[in-house]
């Protein structure tokens, strides 16, 4: 029979440690290591124009909003929402709540100044460990980062946010087609291989389709 992962803590500190991603983030100030993931994207896509409005959907630690702060400039606007509490991040506006609220929706889109050129969203569900129940859960997230997203871009506007791939995200990606002139599918090289998670890159918004 196939062994089972070992969960231990021991084995999850000794993968951190030879990590070389989160060494890397250490050296660099960066939060998170998947603050790389949105790094390798935007490197490859050219996702955060210099002077962009950015929205960081499940921004907590703040890892996302590091880098986008970073390359949208002085001139840009980056606007981080989490239903869990962050540490503030220079140059960025960190909201705590939910952007199904309208409140919270509103407050947002007023600290970007405007409508949205990025919405970004690595927002993951606590996993269970069943495969099925995670897909559900996570696929449930990227559904309203898409409302969101379908709200309050700009036309011309981009969408990342990342799912896992298991058969259900095609509705999603219906839609997405529908909205946006361009709408492809991407593993970084800093997303864990033996992790099920890729990223939506959906491009060139339409809003008169919206």
């Amino acid at each position: 029979p196939a062994r089972r992962r070992d969960p231990s803590p021991t084995r999850w500190r000794q993968r951190q440690l030879n990590d070389p991603y989160v060494q890397a983030a250490k050296a660099r100030g960066l939060r998170s290591r998947a603050a790389f993931k949105l790094i390798e994207l935007d490197d490859r896509f050219g996702l955060i124009r210099r002077g962009a409005r950015v929205l960081d959907l499940g921004a907590a630690p703040g890892g996302w909003t590091q880098v986008a702060v970073e390359r949208a400039g002085p001139a840009g606007a980056v606007v981080g929402v989490d239903i869990l509490p962050a540490e503030p991040v220079a140059g960025a506006t960190i909201l705590q709540g939910d952007m199904n609220d309208p409140v919270v929706a509103g407050r947002a889109v007023d600290a970007l100044g405007g409508k949205a050129d990025l919405v970004l969203s690595d927002m993951a569900p606590n996993t269970v460990g069943h495969a099925a129940t995670d897909h559900i859960r996570i696929m449930a997230l990227a559904e309203i980062a898409t409302d969101v997203a379908l709200s309050v871009l700009a036309p011309g506007g981009t969408f990342v946010c990342k799912v896992f791939q298991g058969g259900s995200e095609r509705e999603m990606l219906a839609s997405l087609k529908r909205h946006f002139r361009q709408v492809r599918h991407a593993k970084p090289p800093a997303s864990r291989k033996d992790s099920a998670e890729t990223y939506v890159v959906a491009q060139g918004f339409h809003p008169a389709s919206a």
